[in-house]
């Protein structure tokens, strides 16, 4: 059993930023496969970005050049650093750890992105 925390959500103007961070529990973190989740009301859950254990990173074409998913291994915890926010940014954040084809959630972080 993997437990996820996520933090750092939260009402940010366009154009601004914000670091999204999850926080996992176990001891095997580094081989885990981590990703950011988003779903915004009315719209299916959704890839933000993913690092796998090697440290290989993919995004969705929409946030590429603005959001970057990093690890610290030795803190268990998986970052997303959002820049140059947009009002269409606006879900409910989601980590996730897939583990031996398990996937793991957090609970779910709010970001809204609104004047």
């Amino acid at each position: 059993q993997v437990q996820l925390v996520e933090s750092g959500g939260g009402l940010v103007q366009p154009g601004g930023s914000l670091r999204l961070s999850c926080s996992a529990s176990g001891t095997a973190f580094s081989i885990y496969t981590m990703g950011w989740y988003r779903q915004a009301p009315g719209k299916q859950r959704e890839l933000v970005a993913s690092i796998s254990s090697g440290g290989s990173t993919k995004y969705v074409d929409s946030v590429k050049g603005r959001f970057t998913i990093s690890r610290d291994n030795a803190k268990n915890t998986v970052y997303l650093q959002m820049n140059s926010l947009k009002p269409e940014d606006t879900a409910v954040y989601y980590c996730n750890a897939k583990v031996v084809q398990i996937d793991y959630w957090g609970q779910g972080t709010q970001v809204t992105v609104s004047s």
